[in-house]
């Protein structure tokens, strides 16, 4: 079966060579060290804490990252590592521990954070492959994310200037259903699930009221229908565009980030001193 584009990795031999490396190293680590000399504190459980000590730090720099920046030669090629030495830092968290639940407040709150880091950036990762692709395969109007409210007041202004000099029964239905719906913008979530929701709902109003006007009203009418199907797309696209760049703010992906490598500090001086 043929996954969704969406599902499909931009480098595939990525995603194959971090679940290998995934796999062989827990087989390594269970089939070397037996159970009861199992420890965070020496040999391999020492050595997964290390690892992903180390990883935590490489991911923290990804914020200085450059189009050509050294170790990498593209921003593509940064991506690319931050998201799956992220998931391999999660399984050197997993052995680390060894495969147990943790003992004390430390453990839980070293588990928790690198689950959720981890976990939050895979988020990321659907929602800038998701969102693109649901943009362009269900609307038709595209806006730069800044320009959209400036467009929004100029599809208010096209509309005023539609309806003036209508009919009275159209100037009224302009005043009461079309103008409320046009003078700000109405982001929704609920777009994430579908990009043309509510549509055939909002629009029912201009298809009853072109039944009943005279044939220049009803081009009005069909002109103030465009401008108000143009507008909700700009709100969808207001919508997705603001989570694709909020998403990391909302899920305290790069807080917790932060706070996860304060607490491996005091974790590995906590093991040093004591």
């Amino acid at each position: 079966m043929k996954l969704p584009s969406i599902l499909v990795p931009k480098q595939p031999r990525n995603l194959l060579l971090t679940l290998g490396a995934s796999v062989l190293i827990i087989l390594l680590d269970l089939a070397i060290v037996p159970s009861w000399q199992r420890s965070p504190k020496r040999g391999f459980g020492l050595f997964f804490g290390i690892l992903a000590t180390a990883l935590f730090l490489f991911e923290m720099s990804y914020p200085a990252r450059r189009p050509r920046a050294r170790p990498f030669k593209s921003a593509k090629a940064w991506v690319q590592a931050h998201v799956y030495l992220g998931l391999i830092a999660l399984v050197a968290v997993f052995i680390h521990a060894g495969y147990t639940w943790p003992h004390g407040l430390m453990g839980w709150l070293l588990l928790i954070a690198s689950a959720w880091v981890s976990l939050s950036g895979l988020l990321g990762v659907f929602l800038q492959k998701w969102i693109p692709a649901t943009l362009a395969e269900g609307l038709a109007v595209t806006a730069l994310y800044e320009r959209i409210p400036s467009l929004v007041k100029e599809l208010e202004a096209e509309a005023e200037a539609l309806a003036e000099g209508s009919s009275e029964a159209v100037e009224e239905f302009y005043r009461t259903q079309v103008r409320p719906g046009l003078s700000t913008l109405k982001p929704s979530t609920s777009f994430l699930l579908d990009v043309r929701g509510g549509r055939d709902r909002a629009l029912e109003p201009f298809n009853r009221m072109a039944d009943f006007v005279s044939p220049e009203d009803k081009e009005t009418i069909e002109g103030l229908r465009n401008i108000y199907t143009d507008k909700m797309e700009l709100d969808a696209q207001y919508s997705l565009q603001g989570i694709l760049r909020r998403w990391s703010f909302w899920t305290l992906h790069v807080p917790l980030a932060g706070m996860l490598l304060g607490l491996v500090a005091v974790h590995i001086a906590t093991w040093v001193f004591y």
